[in-house]
């Protein structure tokens, strides 16, 4: 199980991400409306407010929803005003995580993630400390059923570069720029798109051995997204099917 994605999907089958969709929804609102303030509400010229739209719909926010944050961010409503934060810190056994906030007070914020770090077992790193090990891809997620060579054909000639396959899926890379092409070549191509996200990958994955560090990690992620200013977390960690049995999470 590799890093922030794996275990969303985890949670999503535990049906975690039902009971916590309120909040998933107000954070999902907010990147609507400050992504939509720096580069204008029109998805067609945004790429960045088109991403998170999308991400938005794979969640299930309604169109309404989404139409009224994006108007809020272009002043058509009242909205806050937020700062883009990327924190960076380090989990049990030399795993890196980054922390991607949106906040209205920094010095809260910034206090209750080092709260977080130092209660469950980690530590907040300097910036730069762990981000150089990570990039920012696109990232589609196609169903198991899916032959690998039909997957291949169908995102290559879409400009992809990189297909992995995840167990229960094929991870298939690409530029940020091209995850819509990508999603619509495999769409066209006949295959089940689970997600498609711009996101942040690790060049190495840290193998977790460990059983009590590996729910450490896993602690410490789910209580970073349970924060209401935290956007997204990306990790690198790599904890087997095997281990990742005798966890209670």
């Amino acid at each position: 199980m590799s890093g922030h994605s794996k275990w969303a999907t985890i949670k999503h089958k535990k049906g975690a991400l039902d009971a916590k969709r309120g909040k998933l929804f107000a954070k999902m609102a907010r990147q609507l409306e400050v992504t939509a303030r720096q580069g204008g509400g029109d998805p067609s010229v945004n790429s960045s407010l088109r991403t998170v739209i999308l991400k938005a719909k794979a969640a299930q926010m309604t169109n309404d929803a989404i139409d009224r944050a994006v108007k809020r961010g272009m002043g058509e409503s009242d909205g806050g005003t937020y700062e883009a934060i990327m924190y960076e810190g380090y989990a049990p056994g030399g795993v890196g995580i980054l922390i991607d906030v949106l906040t209205d007070n920094r010095n809260r914020t910034g206090s209750e993630i080092r709260a977080i770090f130092s209660k469950l077992g980690g530590a907040m790193a300097e910036p730069g400390a762990v981000g150089w090990q990570f990039s920012r891809r696109g990232v589609v997620q196609v169903a198991r059923s899916a032959g690998e060579d039909d997957v291949m054909m169908a995102a290559l000639e879409a400009g992809a570069d990189d297909i992995s396959d995840q167990g229960d899926s094929w991870q298939i890379a690409c530029e940020p720029s091209g995850l819509f092409e990508v999603k619509a070549a495999l769409e066209g191509a006949g295959l089940e798109v689970l997600s498609a996200e711009s996101t942040m990958l690790a060049a190495n994955d840290v193998p977790v051995a460990d059983v009590e560090d590996a729910r450490k990690i896993l602690r410490i992620v789910d209580a970073l997204e349970d924060n209401d200013d935290v956007q997204d977390v990306y990790s690198n960690f790599d904890i087997s099917d095997q281990l990742m049995s005798q966890l209670d999470v």
